[in-house]
């Protein structure tokens, strides 16, 4: 099971958020959806499923 990480700081946001969310696709993806709505005004729904999907990336080397 590999971990992933979604880091607020490489994706566009207008609030300058820091926030980093670590752990498996099926653990992040619901916390990094909950995240993008209630801090940053997204509308949770296919698209934003996708570009959160698209910006995960292996925890490993930064949890290192």
């Amino acid at each position: 099971m590999a971990r992933v990480m979604i880091d607020c700081r490489k994706l566009p946001s207008d609030v300058g958020c820091t926030l980093t969310v670590a752990g498996t696709e099926e653990e992040v993806l619901p916390v990094s959806t909950a995240h993008a709505v209630a801090v940053h005004g997204e509308v949770d729904g296919p698209e934003l499923q996708e570009m959160l999907r698209s910006a995960m990336e292996p925890a490993e080397a930064a949890m290192a």
